[in-house]
């Protein structure tokens, strides 16, 4: 006979199956873990859940750790009954001067791990949230310029943006980054400086992909 189930044990499969839980690899320490728990906050609670891997190494890595993840939820998927299938994994990491970034860009590709990049670094993105960044910056330069529009942050001192405050403006950094990606496609420059790919993560996030 069949043991019956715990009370509440259904209403809880139940939210847990309406969740889309988002494994970001993420090369930054802070900044890019904050914003993403702060988005993912910001939204309903039975809608996202979110694991951030913060310092997970340079974009190969990452690559690396978040295939291999990848790998080891297909064989859970086959073995349990999981709510893993329905799972994004994503690499977060910058293109910067960073001498393998190609091979990582194509292990992600080949294993299904979504991709959030950044040209120069994730500050681009930052810097979206407020005004357009045509310029081929460097990643020192982004990070000035990000200073000047968030006092609060600082590149030396290990302080972050105010997460709150950039996120009100979060759907104008997305219409601005679909803007700046087909202009670097107009260039012949796909994912050229300065651009990125975040907005395609925080859509997903939204569910807005």
């Amino acid at each position: 006979m069949a043991k019956p189930r715990p009370r509440g044990a259904e209403r809880l499969t139940n939210i847990r199956a309406q969740q889309i839980r988002f494994v970001l690899f993420c090369e930054g320490a802070n900044t890019e873990p904050e914003y993403f728990r702060a988005l993912a906050r910001s939204l309903s609670q039975n809608t996202v859940t979110l694991r951030t891997v913060p310092a997970a190494g340079d974009p190969l890595g990452i690559a690396q750790k978040a295939t291999k993840w990848m790998r080891a939820k297909d064989q859970r998927v086959g073995n349990i009954d999981a709510y893993e299938k329905g799972d994004q994994v994503w690499a977060v990491f910058d293109r910067d001067q960073h001498e393998r970034f190609d091979e990582a860009v194509s292990l992600c590709e080949r294993q299904g791990v979504s991709i959030a990049r950044s040209n120069p670094c994730f500050e681009v993105w930052l810097i979206l949230h407020h005004e357009d960044c045509h310029a081929p910056l460097t990643r020192f330069a982004a990070q000035r310029q990000l200073e000047k529009l968030c006092p609060e942050y600082d590149r030396d001192g290990g302080k972050t943006v105010d997460c709150a405050k950039l996120l009100a403006r979060l759907d104008e950094a997305e219409a601005r980054a679909e803007k700046h990606l087909a202009a670097r496609r107009d260039d012949g420059k796909p994912f050229g400086a300065s651009s990125t790919t975040v907005h395609l993560l925080t859509k997903a996030i939204r569910g807005k992909a």
